[in-house]
């Protein structure tokens, strides 16, 4: 026999739980396993037959993961701010339970448990994919694939990118809940099956190899977190100290190498708010310091164009020289960088003004060359600033457009001692693995790290502290089937998500249910 709608009150408890554990699966946390539990405890959440109370359930699942997952905004910018996005992510998820109800109203789904499961898959990559674009560009925190860096499921990233990682773990919590239906049912054969395939599909990563040696030679890199006096925004206010704490840590990397055995030093975002292309003090601190390494720098800094607004910038310093290369940031954070309509959100806060100028987003894709005399050559390193590491084809269009390696620069001095930094070296790990690429996250106050092409964290640095890292990194110069396919596997979830959807409405019209779906017996 079906069995019976669950009560109301049972699925909203299941919502709450499943935000909970879905939490959980992130760092600082990190327990990977309980995302599955989270989407599972959802999909049972999300029995009944309804569009707005399932909408319903995915805001309560919403609100309980997301509140938690970003309590780095709280500490940067304030409760309110915090509260609005995490209630306005979580409405991508009542989306999401609305889309659910609709697309397996359809026959051949309804009576369906596999059509089921693959259509949940969708619509979860398809309303991902919806709110790392849209609004303002959008935000792609908390997606599943990132809280699956040190599970075995990260190695799908090589394959279809963070698109397909989700897809895995959505399909393994389907495959979970409907385990727990049939065997409830009595089916205890079919639940079993589905516990035995879901189990597989978690193995199955293991066994995707990931090729970590170097194809073009190695690159000696040094890494300089030069940390600042006071966490928190204040850390804006002390730029002086923050740029002469980074050129201290350029000079103690002399203490573990001889000069000119680096081919490169990368400092952070931020890493001098004072802009050496117009400071001549801090232009020659930082040429003094890159006379001592004998190295080229890569300099996180600002600039503010004549033609108004700042770009967040990083610049590479050439010893005696100066800057030879530069790469602005392309993805402005909204709200915190630059404030989209300004005028209308005054009304409701003004808070707005206090970004005075707006960041205006850079047009170059992120590659650096450097000329190394060690290799005789130029290598060409992809770079990507802050926030930007989150977004699929800013990263991936570096490696395309020929970077050998990645560098993640990075502030998290706002965040304080939240979990927004290793939720960022997750997000730079499964780069690596995505893009077969070594990779170098450097950030003002930590977490800083070194990651090998298969997502290995071979070094890391504590928060607020200055710290120094020394790295040999294999430059590769092969794509991976990721970043061969590109946006491809999230365009076409999109357009599935929408055909499942509007084919399951239709057949709703056509067709009288007598019965609940073949997923819930």
């Amino acid at each position: 026999m079906p069995l019976r709608e669950p009560s109301r009150w049972s699925t909203l408890i299941l919502a709450l739980v499943g935000g909970v554990l879905t939490w959980a699966a992130f760092p600082d946390v990190g327990w990977w396993g309980t995302a599955y539990l989270g989407v599972a405890t959802l999909f049972l959440a999300m029995r009944r037959d309804s569009a707005w109370w399932n909408a319903l359930v995915g805001l309560v699942w919403g609100v309980t993961f997301f509140a938690p997952h970003i309590t780095w905004a709280d500490f940067a910018v304030g409760r309110a701010p915090w509260l609005a996005l995490a209630v306005v992510e979580a409405c991508y998820v009542a989306l999401l339970g609305a889309a659910w109800a609709w697309a397996r109203r359809g026959n051949a789904v309804w009576r369906s448990a596999g059509l089921q499961l693959v259509v949940f898959v969708i619509l979860w990559v398809a309303m991902e994919e919806l709110r790392s674009a849209w609004p303002f560009g959008g935000f792609p925190w908390g997606r599943l694939a990132f809280s699956q860096s040190s599970s075995p499921l990260l190695a799908f990233a090589s394959i279809a990118g963070a698109p397909l990682v989700t897809a895995v773990v959505v399909a393994v919590g389907v495959l979970l809940a409907q385990s727990w239906t049939a065997a409830r049912s009595g089916a205890i054969g079919v639940a079993g099956l589905r516990g035995v395939v879901a189990v597989v599909l978690v193995a199955a990563g293991a066994l995707i190899p990931l090729d970590s040696r170097a194809q073009t030679g190695e690159l000696r890199v040094g890494a300089v977190q030069g940390n600042v006096p006071t966490p928190g925004l204040e850390a804006f206010a002390q730029r002086r100290e923050v740029l002469d704490n980074h050129i201290a840590g350029t000079h103690a990397l002399l203490e573990r190498v001889e000069p000119g055995q680096l081919d490169l030093v990368v400092w952070p975002e931020n890493g001098t708010d004072i802009d050496p292309q117009v400071d001549a003090e801090a232009a020659a601190l930082i040429d003094d310091a890159a006379r001592a390494v004998d190295a080229p720098i890569l300099v996180g800094t600002v600039e503010y164009p004549p033609t108004g607004g700042r770009y967040n910038t990083a610049v590479l310093w050439e010893p005696g020289v100066g800057v030879v290369a530069e790469y602005s940031k392309q993805h402005p954070a909204p709200f915190a960088e630059y404030i989209p309509m300004r005028e209308f959100f005054r009304t409701f806060s003004p808070a707005v003004d206090l970004v005075t100028t707006d960041m205006v987003a850079g047009t170059e894709v992120g590659v650096v060359p450097v000329e190394s005399p060690r290799l005789d050559r130029t290598v060409l390193v992809g770079d990507v600033i802050c926030f930007e590491v989150a977004y699929d084809s800013l990263v991936r269009d570096a490696v395309r457009a020929g970077a050998e390696v990645i560098v993640v620069q990075t502030n998290n001095a706002s965040f304080g001692y939240t979990a927004e930094s290793t939720q960022q070296l997750a997000m730079s790990r499964l780069r690596a693995v995505e893009l077969g690429r070594a990779t170098v996250q450097i950030s003002t106050v930590g977490v800083s790290a070194v990651i090998a092409p298969n997502g290995a964290v071979t070094q890391q640095t504590g928060l607020f502290t200055a710290d120094q890292l020394i790295a040999t990194l294999p430059l590769r110069d092969s794509l991976t089937p990721a970043a061969r396919l590109g946006g491809w596997p999230a365009w076409i979830a999109d357009a599935l998500a929408v055909c499942v959807v509007v084919t399951g409405m239709a057949g709703a019209r056509r067709i009288r249910r007598d019965d609940r779906p073949e997923g819930a017996r």
